[in-house]
């Protein structure tokens, strides 16, 4: 069976990025593409990759634009899939790559994002301890958050299995540039970034945080507090993540591996690297994976989890198709790509 899918916000990053997958998925095919600024531009202009879907003209985002295709992709700026997803019917699987529908407490929402809570719809990251049976059937999925994905999966395992303390959990994560989207910036300008690190969202603000202390939560069975600080490196795409926990006394190295090995030697896009190997965002570049390693520090008591992931594709694109696939009943790889690309 072949599906139709439309897709908003199809000259950014996570729009062209959601475009490249459905272009090779064999059960779909693309229909409205839709824009903002761009509107009456062909795609090949603004997403030259994109060379099968080149002469589809974007048209403006509006529901009348999106209605009538079996899936809905919403590629927009946060705030702005609420209203739009409301006007289209319950039968069309609507999956939202903004942080709308992400989270539970309105409260949160609103200290974060300013704007009044749209309310809560499954969470797309079926690797997630009790989210991947959500998304069988579901028709309103909210896709997670770039650092999210990259962050829950490395920590999910060790504090499902109860094996590092929930409340002193410290991250510092680096993402590339695409990141922030496609809209100019003076400060992630080439001459800006290139050749440097630096940090933003200091001090527990970042918009992700209270993103990632739900989804810990969910998995530890107990409310998880988060030391979130997010960098940006000079690359184009990818986030490496290090995440730290107070161990539980008496948790060894040996027993840290055995759960992550239980936790993830069935999913298809997450691994525990062997032993020495350590993650690196150009393992994962183009596909939907994400790689992991650990540590104990047993200087200081904690466990120490690396992770890496492209943010465009498992972190986002990638993971709206994985959902979809669960969503339409289809066999969840379908369409994804289980390699990088190196160099």
């Amino acid at each position: 069976m072949v599906y139709t899918a439309a897709v908003s916000g199809a000259s950014g990053y996570a729009g062209g990025e959601v475009l490249r997958l459905l272009a090779n998925h064999p059960h779909v095919e693309v229909g409205a593409i839709t824009g903002h600024s761009n509107v009456g531009q062909r795609l090949g202009e603004l997403q030259p990759h994109l060379h099968p879907l080149a002469d589809k003209v974007l048209t403006e985002t509006t529901a009348e634009a999106l209605a009538g295709h079996d899936v809905v992709f919403l590629a927009l700026p946060h705030g702005a899939s609420g209203e739009l997803a409301a006007q289209l019917g319950e039968e069309v699987v609507v999956i939202d790559a903004a942080a709308d529908h992400r989270l539970e407490s309105a409260q949160a929402w609103e200290k974060f994002y300013s704007s009044k809570h749209q309310g809560t719809w499954p969470y797309g990251l079926p690797e997630l301890p009790g989210q991947r049976h959500k998304l069988t059937g579901a028709t309103r999925i909210a896709v997670p958050g770039c650092y999210p994905t990259t962050i829950m999966l490395g920590l999910a395992p060790a504090l499902a299995a109860g094996l590092v303390q929930p409340e002193d959990v410290v991250v510092v994560a680096a993402t590339g540039t695409s990141g922030a989207g496609k809209s100019l910036k003076p400060h992630l300008l080439g001459s800006e970034v290139m050749g440097g690190m630096s940090p933003y969202g200091v001090g527990g603000v970042h918009r992700h945080t209270p993103e990632i202390e739900q989804g810990l939560s969910w998995a530890a069975g107990t409310e998880v507090q988060v030391s979130f600080t997010p960098t940006l490196a000079p690359m184009p795409r990818g986030i490496l993540a290090t995440s730290t926990a107070k161990l539980v006394p008496g948790t060894t190295e040996a027993q840290l591996r055995e759960a992550f090995a239980a936790h993830y030697d069935a999913e298809p896009f997450v691994h525990l690297l062997p032993e020495g190997q350590w993650p690196a965002t150009k393992q994962v570049i183009g596909s939907n994976h994400v790689t992991i390693q650990l540590a104990v520090d047993a200087h200081a008591g904690r466990a120490i989890i690396v992770s890496a992931s492209d943010n465009l594709t498992k972190g986002t694109a990638g993971g709206a198709v994985q959902s979809m696939n669960l969503a339409l009943g289809l066999e969840e790889t379908t369409g994804l790509n289980l390699l990088g690309v190196s160099p």
